[in-house]
């Protein structure tokens, strides 16, 4: 009887530890997601640097920025993109006297050096405090590995991996000079919430590298008072998802851009939306093995969507030239 007696105390104390442990983890996901006060960024330094900046999730960030009265530097590809994006934040925030500046870099295609030149270039004498690694492309539909082409592959690679990398290197040593800086990484959801991502493999493992990056700078810099953040998404409307409508789940730019945010300078790793994080808490409940069987066949639909269109393309130009 002692001995079951013994047992049954160990087994008490297991389950209310346990129990300990998840209101805990509730009480702070409240306080993360509703309550902590979101630092004042221009504290680190007057200038935000932020790639990928004239669609979607980057271009919100830049407006959200501007209202926090941060200087901006967007960076993308395409000028007039660029000068449209400028002009409609100063239209905006006019009032507010927010300086932009441009900077013109094609990440497909620039080598990383070229990259860092430009950038170097770019934020010579700023004081740059933000650095926002944006800038991502995808697939344009689902795939297996061997049907994605070199070009694609490339562009994946370098656009979503090489030029966070090169970025981030061109600008730190200002961020260390005066130590203090904040720097995010764009990730996914394949960076801490599904344990695979079938039919976009390349682009999963990109995002995956983002995670890792900056989980290790962060660990390297951050005696350095440099901040250093991967955020993780999930679907947001935006060009690359190819969600029209910003449903309960799925995030407007503008809203994920608020909750982003909120969350710069605090965890390593962060899921900044409520919607997504209740996302993740379900998903995470579920087996591997039936999370793996849902998504793959999920994409495996997708891609069969898109074999039938274009199919019938083919067929209608087809009759057509007969």
């Amino acid at each position: 009887m002692e001995l079951q007696a013994v047992f049954l105390v160990a087994v008490s104390c297991l389950g209310f530890v346990s129990l300990c442990k998840h209101i805990f983890c509730f009480l702070r996901w409240i306080w993360v997601m509703f309550l902590r006060p979101p630092k004042n960024l221009k504290e680190y330094g007057s200038w935000a640097i932020i790639t990928g900046s004239t669609d979607g999730i980057g271009k919100a960030l830049a407006f959200e920025l501007a209202s926090k009265g941060l200087n901006l530097v967007l960076v993308g590809r395409n000028p007039s993109k660029l000068e449209a994006t400028s002009n409609e934040i100063r239209a905006r925030f006019g009032d507010q006297q927010v300086d932009i500046k441009n900077v013109v870099a094609d990440f497909a295609t620039w080598s990383g050096p070229e990259i860092s030149k430009a950038i170097e270039g770019g934020i010579k004498e700023l004081d740059v405090g933000v650095l926002i690694n944006n800038a991502g492309v995808s697939y344009p539909n689902a795939r297996f590995f061997h049907e994605v082409d070199w070009k694609m592959t490339e562009s994946l690679i370098k656009v979503n991996s090489e030029a966070a990398t090169w970025v981030t290197r061109a600008v730190l040593p200002a961020m260390l000079k005066k130590k203090k800086g904040a720097i995010v990484n764009m990730g996914s959801g394949s960076v801490a919430v599904l344990p695979s991502f079938p039919l976009f493999a390349i682009y999963a493992s990109t995002k995956a590298y983002l995670g890792m990056f900056s989980r290790c700078i962060n660990l390297e810099y951050k005696h350095h008072g440099i901040d250093i953040q991967c955020q993780v998404p999930l679907f947001v409307a935006t060009k690359m998802t190819k969600f029209k409508k910003s449903l309960f789940l799925i995030a407007s730019p503008e809203m994920y851009a608020k909750a982003s945010i909120r969350c710069i300078g605090y965890e390593h790793l962060s899921m900044p939306l409520c919607s997504h994080s209740v996302q993740r808490f379900i998903l995470e409940a579920l087996p591997n093995a039936l999370l793996d069987w849902c998504t793959f066949h999920f994409f495996l639909r997708l891609r069969r969507k898109r074999l039938e269109k274009e199919s019938l393309r083919a067929k209608g130009r087809a009759a057509a030239q007969t």
